[in-house]
Order: structure tokens, then sequence, then C-alpha cells
């Protein structure tokens, strides 16, 4: 624990490593649209997040929120699976599932016991009204809801990692990303976060299991968010 005994604040990623984004989708896209291939949907719409994002970071896309990003992908997606018919009501609501994303089953309580003894914040690419949404309807015990949206910039940039310490005036090093997705954690190592992964061999549903090898370079590595406040003695 010496190496960590100096952490104050601990920052979460959020798709797929607090909530459970894929099976979400799956069950809200099968009650309204059961004609739908539900899993390939919600993998199509995930796979555009990323060359979205690109957009905005090499600046061939001025700054746009996530939601946005998140509608644009859907309108691209939709004729793929027969919806192009969806007027624009229909799109806005099925945008929104992102907002009513279910927690995994273990995230609100060992939130909770984390909170006990350190600040917990988000730190996601999503936009604060989407966390907000989401943390509101599932229970999450945020202090703090920070986004890409507050440093104008979307992970892995620098400014994201380094803007939770300057938000709580402390140095990098007494910060630690919590997240499933080891590229993100090595993007917060090279900026002096502590870090923490979490296997979610789940995320991306059943039928495609994810590899959840440790990597030594992180500092800690649990099953979970109740093995992660049991390893920081919470």
């Amino acid at each position: 624990m010496t190496e960590r005994a100096d952490i104050r604040v601990l920052a979460f990623d959020i798709f797929g490593t607090v909530v459970d984004w894929h099976g979400s989708i799956v069950r809200e896209v099968h009650a309204l649209y059961p004609q739908v291939d539900a899993d390939a949907f919600a993998l199509a719409w995930r796979a555009g997040y990323q060359p979205a994002m690109q957009r905005v970071r090499s600046g061939q896309q001025g700054w746009t929120r996530i939601d946005e990003l998140h509608r644009q992908i859907l309108d691209d997606i939709l004729p793929r699976f027969g919806l192009g018919h969806l007027d624009d009501e229909a799109r806005r609501h099925l945008n929104r599932v992102w907002h009513r994303l279910d927690a995994w089953p273990d995230s609100v309580a060992g939130l909770h016991r984390l909170k006990s003894r350190f600040v917990i914040t988000s730190l996601s690419n999503g936009n604060i009204g989407l966390l907000t949404n989401m943390a509101k309807r599932a229970g999450l015990p945020w202090d703090c809801v920070l986004s890409a949206e507050v440093f104008r910039a979307y992970k892995p940039d620098p400014r994201t990692y380094l803007g939770v310490a300057e938000t709580f005036d402390l140095a990098p090093s007494q910060v630690m990303l919590v997240a499933a997705h080891q590229d993100d954690l090595a993007a917060a190592r090279a900026c002096g976060l502590a870090t923490a992964y979490i296997e979610r061999p789940l995320e991306f549903g059943a039928a495609h299991v994810k590899d959840v090898s440790p990597d030594p370079a992180n500092t800690l590595h649990a099953r979970d968010l109740l093995e992660l406040a049991d390893r920081l003695g919470c």
C-alpha cells in the first residue's frame, strides 16, 4: 500500500468500466425493435465512437459533445438495420439510451465503499448531462462529475487526465484512473497518474468475450469494483 498511500482521488472511466453499455443497448433495442439484431446494432454503434472522436481531435470537426456524436453515428447506421424510416423523435429517444445505461452489478456498492475513503469522480468522454442523468438513474454516488466536456478534449488527450489533478489541486500521482481499457490506463500513466485495471470480460457481450489479461504496468488489477475496494482497504 505504500505506493498508493498518497492517492486522494479515484477517477473512473464510465462506458464499460462502471456501466454495461452493450447489455443495456441490446435490451432496449430488442424491446423497441425486436426485428433488429440488437447485438450487431450495439457493436456497430460503438464502433463509430473512436472515429467520431478522432474527427474532433484532428480538427476536422469542431468541438462536439458525445450526445451529438452518438446521434451522427446513429443516423449513419439506422438504414443498415432497416430503421432508416425512424422520425426525429424516435431517433432522439433511442440516442438517449446512453443516458439510461445500467450499472454493472458490483458498481454501486463498490463505489459507495471507495467513496468512504477517496473522492470519487467520473472521467469520461461522455458529456456532463449524459453522465449526470446516468448517475441519477443508476444510483452512482459521484462526489464530482468530470467529463471531456469540461476540458474540451477527448481522452487520451493529456488535458483530461491532468485536468483531474488540477481540478483538485493535486499532483498527478495523487490521482488514480480506474478503467477497463488498457489504452486509457497507459495514457493516464504517461501523465503520471496511478492506474487500476478492472476486468469486464463481457463488455462486448457474452458472444464476444474480452481478453482481460493483467498488464504489470498497472498499479492494481481487480475483477470488479468490490475487489478494488478490498485492495484499497475500503
